[in-house]
């Protein structure tokens, strides 16, 4: 390889890039406190294979946390989720303990106990005397300082705040929070170890409430102010649950998690000013420590149009006052606000979403209004430019430049601006004269998961066809780019990895996947066929018939499928993804699979026979056994015939990319597309037109 390679990227809290320290690995984690949040944490751990340790003050509260683990557990082998012999693994490598000097031996030790600065403060002295020089402590605090919190422990470089969102184990979420003289080692170990441990992590400056809880408490708080105002608390739930598209409202949210816990979190942003000002009725509730009494309302809550708009317009000014003032202080991104409302806090959109979709001059009047009704000053950020989120991430270093494909609460999908954005990252990559290697991944549980299919179904509905067309050819252009780059290309595939993100990745020279990657090319089973090169390029790569297998069946391969037939390169470990970023390790070559009899059988069934004979069940016979051919028949049976039949040609012709583009109007403008599309996860029968 040609490629210089000799560092690892990562951002620290600045936003500047800085190179990598030698650090431990982490494999052995502490959790003080083991109650809901200390035992999800614990449990997702454990899920994800680190030995866990988790500790309280009496065996008794221990044991109680590890028992509702289990049970946690047994629930989820009853829905098929887990098999009973994971979760065995699961739970030995937990172990309970009732002192902290049975943590001596961890790596990472995070504080999950009550929401008290002194008690937190008198945890982390004495753990800083327990533990080892270069363990990393952190703290799960929801509302205190990172920084006056690591005035406690003898290592200050080695603190940082990693708050995790209820139910930990489930929830993706964790803000990364550094302290004033947190290490950007310790910060770079704390983003791996996010990763690791399956969660989707936002960074933030150490700033009261951090990033999510600085709205969203504000949010609730505005609530018990409607309600001490007279609106209906039925009505003001009902109306919260549609505007920001959730399940719960802000009164059974409160009921759920615990009044108190809102009221403490209010009187932490008091300082921030009068709209802060913890809410008489809130107080008054969390001090009785009683429920909301909800379902007084008749008529499920309804209430008046002009209730209904009042109450939407001052949740909705009071969550965008607070996240122009985010913006204002450089505490977070754009994109950090609205992965943590759509990630932490299940929102249909972020905020800054919303904002976009009304428009700058509706967004100014709801602030405006907030700014009178509590004498703020109005935020500075009030401008639609200031509101764009970064769904790509372009960092460079040296020779080496990494584009990471970065909105997971959307599976990191391709719409038109991330489709823009990623034309930029590239082309400033590739018009660098330093830069000689290129690397392409995903952060979250995803590299691509395909295009936004929402975007397609907009289009056809409104009679846009041209648009995808367009949309279509400036996705090829780039992916030629890439393709002819003379820079060395590598893809390593995360995650999921499915149609126009499949096709994305055999745009390089050389395609990774870690062992959880999952491949495949889907669109014939939602009406379309690949359109960003893929009938062409899974042809040069593995030959007609494996690519008329992948896309007639649309099977999802693991990343073991995949590698075995030459569709990755290699399966890596995330360690080994880790060192060969960091220059540690060479990259891998293009492998040279020999297919095994199995795969050459069906890469024989495909190419000898013709889609209708498969189709009929009339399939020669003797390549495979009858059960699979069958199998496969039934398969491509399902999928929508256009679809078939136009991927069928554009594979056997072979006449390049662009040839994809040849039949996008004809695919879009089937009625079988629209169903496709539309049913997306449901059976449908496709009816060939």
């Amino acid at each position: 390889m040609k490629a210089s390679r000799h560092f690892w990227r990562n951002e620290h809290h600045s936003g500047q890039i800085t190179k990598r320290v030698t650090m431990k690995d982490i494999t052995n984690v502490g959790i003080v406190g083991a109650g809901t949040m200390g035992a999800a944490l614990a449990q997702k751990f454990i899920q994800e294979g680190f030995a866990v340790t988790l500790a309280d003050r009496s065996m008794k509260i221990v044991q109680k946390g590890i028992t509702g683990i289990q049970s946690t557990l047994r629930d989820a082998v009853e829905k098929r989720l887990f098999t009973e012999s994971q979760v065995e693994q699961f739970m030995q490598r937990l172990n309970g303990t009732d002192t902290l000097a049975g943590l001596a031996h961890c790596d990472l030790v995070i504080e999950a106990i009550y929401e008290n600065f002194e008690a937190k403060s008198e945890l982390f002295q004495t753990l800083s005397t327990i533990v080892s020089a270069d363990c990393i402590l952190a703290t799960n605090t929801s509302s205190f300082s990172v920084s006056e919190l690591a005035e406690s422990v003898r290592h200050p470089e080695r603190f940082i705040g990693l708050h995790y969102f209820y139910h930990a184990a489930k929830n993706r979420l964790v803000e990364i929070i550094p302290g004033s003289k947190t290490a950007p080692e310790t910060f770079i170990a704390a983003q791996r170890f996010s990763f690791l441990s399956g969660k989707d992590a936002i960074t933030c400056a150490d700033s009261y409430g951090f990033v999510v809880n600085r709205y969203f408490v504000p949010w609730l708080n505005e609530s018990a102010r409607l309600l001490g105002e007279g609106y209906p608390i039925d009505v003001i739930d009902a109306v919260c649950k549609q505007v920001f598209g959730i399940g719960m409202g802000p009164f059974e949210l409160m009921n759920a998690t615990g009044i108190p816990v809102a009221y403490h979190s209010e009187k932490t942003l008091e300082r921030y000013g009068n709209l802060y000002t913890v809410s008489e009725v809130l107080e008054k509730q969390a001090l009785a420590n009683t429920p909301w009494l909800l379902g007084t309302t008749p008529d499920s809550g309804l209430g008046t149009p002009e209730q209904e708009r009042e109450i939407a317009d001052r949740m909705l000014g009071v969550v965008f006052f607070v996240c122009l003032q985010l913006l204002d202080e450089n505490v977070c991104s754009v994109a950090a606000i609205n992965r943590g409302a759509k990630i932490g806090l299940k929102w249909k959109r972020g905020p800054f979403e919303m904002m976009n979709r009304l428009g700058e001059d509706a967004v100014r009047s709801l602030v405006c209004k907030i700014a009178a009704l509590y004498t703020m000053p109005m935020p500075n950020a009030l401008s639609a430019d200031r509101w764009k989120s970064d769904n790509v991430k372009l960092e460079k270093n040296g020779s080496i430049a990494i584009i990471t494909m970065d909105q997971p609460e959307y599976q990191n999908a391709f719409s038109e601006e991330t489709m823009r954005q990623l034309a930029t990252c590239f082309d400033n990559a590739d018009n660098d004269p330093d830069i000689k290697t290129i690397f392409f991944t995903g952060s979250g549980k995803a590299f691509v998961a395909g295009a936004d299919i929402t975007y397609f179904v907009t289009k056809i509905k409104s009679n846009n066809i041209d648009d995808i067309i367009a949309f279509t050819k400036a996705g090829q252009d780039l992916f030629e780019r890439i393709d002819t780059s003379n820079k060395t290309i590598v893809s390593i595939i995360n995650g999921l990895a499915l149609g126009g993100g499949l096709e994305f990745a055999l745009c390089s020279d050389i395609v990774l996947a870690l062992p959880k990657a999952q491949l495949a090319f889907p669109e014939t089973a939602i009406g379309i066929y690949p359109g960003l090169g893929g009938t062409q390029r899974s042809t040069r790569k593995l030959g007609k018939g494996l690519s008329k297998f992948l896309i007639f069946t649309g099977k999802m391969l693991s990343a073991s499928e995949a590698a075995a037939i030459g569709l990755v390169d290699k399966i890596v470990t995330p360690q080994e993804m880790f060192a060969i970023l960091a220059g540690e390790a060479p990259i891998p070559g293009p492998a040279n699979t020999a297919l095994s009899p199995e795969w050459s059988a069906i890469a024989e069934f495909f190419s000898t026979n013709s889609l209708s004979d498969i189709v009929s069940g009339t399939t020669s016979e003797g390549i495979i056994d009858e059960a699979l051919s069958q199998k496969f028949t039934k398969m491509v049976q399902s999928k929508a015939p256009v679809a078939l039949r136009l991927a069928d040609e554009l594979i056997t012709k072979a006449a390049g990319c662009s040839s994809e583009l040849n039949h996008l109007s004809e695919i879009f403008s089937t009625s079988d597309a629209l169903l496709g599309l539309t049913s997306i996860g449901k059976k449908v029968e496709y009816q060939g037109k």
